[in-house]
């Protein structure tokens, strides 16, 4: 038996227990314990029958319920607040992981949140691909032996639960608790790991840089980075180019090579396995959920560790090759940056074809330079190294780019850095939750670049009346259709280079006097 969490808006178990564990106290404890033992038996049963008509309405009428007759695992909700989002601490203590109480050969699965469901076996944990299948055995000490499947959950483990059509896509794992009787005929181990075991999707949006991290890699980290890289991942929908994009992260998350659950026909023997993956928001790591406190600063921090030897040989490879470039003679306004010329900053663009690009580029390049930065323009695509971008964007003080899955990349800058995100119309309320929200949690000095009708190609398509242009919400409640057929696919951008210029400045001001405050430190070192 496996107890989920209630619904949102039903009022919290704890709550529950609480009154229920003051009731069964006030019922316990008794004055007359130095009475005789025929009055202090009679006493405790007539307490005892008091207190079940008491706690019967809690027993029986309540939706889920803390009480549990399994001996596998009790799951408690946390409340939730309406209309703020899934309730991501679901158990009593937050920072300590829902699977630290499972019972040895027993499944515990927490399906509280709209993103993904995530379950933990324990004992003898066996997989078996060829029926799409992971098996638990319980121990010899259990108690119950009168079933073969004692427990049986479904799972898909991919992080986008609530979106049905992908989920139909992503392959779905039986997970069975069986009688350890059967150990014998059924699944014999082929090869036995002494560490435990993530399962975990590729499938989805796979494909899709933002999709990767946030759906991915960072619920990987959430999820993994407690075992201290002790731990095996098992992929479904497995993709080698996957494995070869990521295999500098993955091998600072695991120090073990990945598993193709299907076609890896072999039975894989675990102590413990986790199915599913934990998110915690976009883009983020919640830090009062992590164990020691973990931050998005710390998740940082490893891609930093797992780029750095990748970089080495980039610097190593370019240094015949790099030349210094010349300080041109900034403005008057500017003059101040003459004190340090070696900390010239950084500018780094992220330039789009097509789509959301920036149609007057080549002009933004020149009149940062004017300003004093130093330029760098990045197109990436499939084929540039993860690596590559990340030497760019962590070597720079300033990131320019227009919403889209790119701006993923603003995890590569360090904390202190300036992220100024391009919106064009109709794109407000994602820039700002996908990208601008959990740059500032990095640390980032965020920028989020509002467009004029004007400076959007849609500006020239559309009466200047219509929704599209005086009312984009309107037109984006439709739904997500309207918003990629027209915002996102149809829209290019024309920045207004004065109003821009403002932004600029300011970012070139702060990265100055930041470079400026550090060159001290650097220079006694």
């Amino acid at each position: 038996m496996v107890y989920h969490q209630r619904r949102k808006g039903e009022k919290p178990t704890e709550d529950e227990d609480e009154e229920g564990q003051s009731l069964a106290m006030e019922c316990a404890s008794s004055g007359y314990y130095k009475r005789s033992r025929p009055k202090l038996l009679t006493f405790l049963f007539i307490s005892l029958l008091s207190c079940s008509f008491i706690l019967a309405p809690h027993l029986i009428f309540s939706p889920v319920t803390t009480f549990s007759l399994s001996p596998f695992c009790v799951f408690v909700e946390s409340p939730q607040v309406e209309n703020e989002g899934p309730s991501t601490a679901a158990v009593i203590d937050a920072k300590a992981p829902f699977y630290s109480s499972v019972t040895n050969g027993a499944i515990c699965c927490d399906r509280s949140s709209i993103r993904s469901d995530v379950c933990t076996m324990k004992g003898d944990v066996r997989t078996h691909s060829p029926s799409s299948s992971i098996f638990v055995y319980e121990s010899q000490d259990e108690a119950v032996k009168n079933e073969e499947d004692l427990q049986h959950e479904k799972i898909k483990p991919y992080t986008r639960k609530w979106e049905t059509n992908i989920m139909d896509t992503i392959d779905e794992l039986d997970l069975i608790a069986k009688k350890n009787t059967l150990i014998m005929n059924h699944h014999k181990c082929d090869v036995q790991h002494d560490v435990p075991a993530v399962f975990f999707s590729t499938g989805g949006y796979t494909g899709n840089v933002y999709h990767e991290f946030n759906d991915g890699i960072m619920p990987l980290y959430i999820t993994s980075q407690h075992f201290n890289k002790k731990v095996v991942f098992v992929i479904l929908e497995f993709h080698n180019w996957w494995v070869m994009k990521y295999s500098d992260i993955l091998s600072h998350l695991s120090d073990y090579p990945v598993i193709d659950f299907r076609t890896d026909n072999r039975v894989h023997c675990f102590p413990e396995a986790i199915v599913g993956l934990k998110i915690h928001d976009e883009l983020t790591v919640d830090s009062s959920l992590m164990e020691g406190n973990a931050s998005i600063v710390e998740f940082r921090n490893l891609l930093d560790r797992a780029y750095r030897p990748q970089i080495r040989s980039l610097m190593h490879q370019h240094a015949k090759l790099s030349v210094v470039p010349k300080l041109k003679k900034p403005s008057r306004i500017r003059r101040k940056v003459q004190e340090h010329p070696f900390n010239k900053p950084k500018l780094v663009i992220i330039s789009r074809n097509g789509s959301r690009a920036i149609t007057n580029e080549n002009l933004l390049v020149k009149m940062a330079e004017k300003i004093g930065f130093q330029v760098q323009v990045l197109r990436p695509d499939s084929r540039t190294m993860l690596a590559e971008i990340y030497w760019a964007l962590n070597s720079s003080d300033v990131m320019i780019g227009v919403h889209g899955a790119a701006m993923t990349h603003f995890l590569f800058m360090k904390p202190g850095s300036v992220f100024i995100q391009v919106i064009p119309l109709g794109t407000e309320w994602a820039a700002e939750a996908y990208y601008g929200e959990p740059a500032k949690k990095l640390g980032l000095n965020y920028i989020g670049y509002q467009i004029l009708t004007k400076e959007s190609s849609l500006y020239d398509k559309y009466d200047k009346d219509d929704p599209v242009l005086k009312d984009p919400r309107s037109v984006t409640r439709k739904g997500w259709q309207y918003t990629k057929t027209i915002y996102l696919e149809d829209q290019t951008v024309r920045l207004h280079l004065p109003r821009f210029q403002k932004q600029l400045v300011g970012a070139f001001d702060y990265t100055v006097d930041r470079l400026n405050q550090q060159s001290p430190n650097i220079q006694s070192h």
